[in-house]
């Protein structure tokens, strides 16, 4: 039985492929239990890779070779794919787009936001890793500006923005919200500190939407799942930070239909 995923509606249309998966499903276990997609983080490779294949199979048919996950490193490194990826040249990067339509893009998080993109008129789908450094640093408006580059048109361009940690539990303190103010200015007000709390929180889908909206994209959908407050369902690397053990990674597709 292939493992549940969540879609947008702002990109429900049948040009478009895509799911935001969480840890339901897949054949990890114990603290990676169970649609982990990692493998850097200490699960069983022939697991992972059942898990990514069965993930691939689910949207549409794909096969594991037609997944393509790049190292993530928290880049604003932007990729275009033009020519089918080798699996076995790793590069780093952390967002890419394409044309093609026999591949699968695919980004891993937890806790990070993950931004799907897609002009179907024009056949240009993109996805985008996006943590404080990569949305401070601007990866969602360069990953737009690439699929500009291939043809495809900001406002035929619709976005979406996965499971990610809300600014209610994404808490950051004054010295990383200086240095993010320092970054980029307009990251303010979305770094606020909420009734109740003493330091700073830092709404990483609010200031990925006013980018989005900024760089010129249609329309904007925010699924509002936050992976903290939801660790049965998506796992949280913060979440498993403070109650002491090590947690998997979700994963991300989308393709052109």
């Amino acid at each position: 039985m292939s493992a549940p995923y969540t879609v947008s509606k702002v990109l429900q249309d049948e040009r478009i492929r895509h799911g935001f998966f969480g840890r339901e499903g897949g054949r990890s276990k114990g603290d990676f239990a169970g649609n982990n997609m990692s493998i850097s983080q200490g699960d069983n490779p022939d697991l992972v890779v059942s898990n990514r294949s069965s993930a691939a199979y689910a949207l549409g048919g794909y096969g594991i070779k037609d997944l393509v996950v790049f190292r993530q490193v928290h880049s604003t490194t932007v990729i275009t794919l033009t020519e089918r990826h080798n699996p076995a040249v790793a590069i780093e990067a952390d967002a890419m787009v394409t044309n093609r339509g026999d591949i699968i893009l695919g980004v891993l998080t937890a806790d990070c936001s993950p931004v799907l993109l897609a002009d179907p008129e024009a056949g240009i789908v993109g996805a985008a890793h996006a943590g404080w450094k990569g949305a401070v640093g601007g990866i969602v408006p360069k990953t737009v500006r690439a699929m500009v580059a291939l043809g495809a048109k900001p406002e035929n361009i619709r976005a979406a923005i996965g499971p990610t940690i809300s600014g209610t539990n994404y808490e950051i303190g004054p010295e990383l919200a200086a240095q993010i103010l320092a970054i980029d200015p307009e990251a303010a007000e979305h770094i606020v500190i909420p009734d109740g709390k003493t330091r700073e929180h830092f709404d990483i889908p609010g200031l990925l939407q006013h980018q989005l909206f900024g760089a010129g994209v249609g329309l904007v959908g925010d699924l509002g799942l936050c992976t903290y407050a939801l660790p049965e369902r998506y796992f949280s690397h913060r979440y498993a930070t403070h109650h002491g053990h090590t947690t998997g990674r979700q994963i991300a597709l989308i393709a052109r239909g």
